[in-house]
């Protein structure tokens, strides 16, 4: 054996030992392996923002992602463990509907980090939750939504009446208000949250009461919009290219603040339970409101100017979009 090789062990041994004794050394220098769990298919609004700013941590080589869709609640809990004990560093979902049972299991096991979409609270050491908080980009619709209606009644479509849906809802109705107070709101929710054909009906209800401006928080709705020829105003992502004469404006939700923040805490070996909502707030990049794209000359300039400017006073904190979880209500 060469005197290199009998001096080059301890080194080795020393490496081994530094990286073992701290974790954020060792997952610094391997792909952070990542585990999502979603209830609904990856093409849902809400999750296809995680599942997209996952594909891209993967595609930019930082980790090693798989995911499960349409996990049913009952079984939520037994995908939890089995990504855990598979050796998932980060689990990432939603578990509105199983909360006790998904904090159950991240006190089971304490080395593993969870980032979960919760009604709830951030549960030391490893339980972080967020939502999204894209109240604002949702006000700078619903002002567009003020100004383009001409019968002063918009319908809006919601999955449950749930906080991260009432928020929302609340802060395009307030939008709205601001530049048209004449306006009125028909208000529903179809008690899911992936059922396309539900929320076309009701949408199709709405329409045939007068509404002529439609809030699409679900899919299905801007279909019954394009059917009839009224407009929709869009929720998470940007679908604009799909109905060209439909979509005026869109509430866009960007998980990538977040989910890089949690990857890279992770690997740091710095990972705490925390409230990532916020970073899903314009001042993080976290939201926006999407171009007006084909409308951009459709929209009165008025009304173009007067979101230009709220937007512009919401990113230097002079205006604050009120916070509001209350279950919104149809206008009387």
């Amino acid at each position: 054996m060469s005197l290199y090789s009998l001096r080059r062990r301890p080194l080795l041994a020393l490496a081994t030992a530094l990286a073992l004794s701290s974790p954020g050394l060792l997952f610094a220098q391997t792909k952070l392996k990542v585990a999502g769990i979603y209830t609904v298919p990856f093409e849902q609004q809400w999750v296809s923002r995680i599942h997209k700013a996952l594909k891209a941590a993967e595609a930019r080589g930082e980790i090693e992602y798989k995911a499960s869709e349409n996990v049913a609640n009952a079984d939520y809990e037994r995908v939890m463990r089995e990504y855990a004990t598979g050796g998932n560093q980060l689990i990432v979902g939603e578990v509105f509907g199983v909360e006790a049972a998904a904090r159950k299991v991240a006190k089971d096991f304490p080395k593993t980090s969870f980032v979960m979409g919760s009604s709830g609270k951030p549960q030391a050491p490893n339980f972080s939750v967020f939502d999204n908080y894209i109240q604002e980009p949702a006000y700078l619709t619903g002002m567009i939504a003020g100004g383009m209606t001409k019968t002063n009644q918009i319908g809006m479509v919601g999955g449950f009446p749930i906080p991260e849906v009432n928020r929302l809802m609340n802060a395009f109705m307030a939008g709205a208000k601001e530049v048209n107070p004449k306006v009125t709101f028909t208000v529903s929710f179809i008690n899911s949250w992936f059922d396309p054909p539900k929320a076309k009906e009701a949408a199709f209800a709405m329409i045939d009461k007068g509404a002529d401006v439609l809030y699409a928080e679900r899919f299905g709705v801007s279909d019954a919009a394009k059917e009839k020829g009224k407009l929709a105003i869009g929720n998470v992502i940007n679908t604009q290219s799909q109905y060209p004469d439909t979509v005026v404006a869109s509430a866009l939700w960007n998980m990538e603040p977040s989910m890089d923040r949690a990857i890279k805490l992770v690997k740091d070996g710095k990972f705490t339970a925390e409230d990532y909502g916020p970073y899903s707030m314009m001042k993080h990049k976290g939201s926006e409101m999407a171009p007006l794209g084909t409308f951009e000359k459709k929209v009165p300039a008025e009304i173009v100017a007067k979101v230009k400017a709220r937007e512009a006073e919401i990113l230097s904190g002079k205006f604050t979009v009120k916070v509001d979880d209350g279950q919104p209500k149809s206008s009387k």
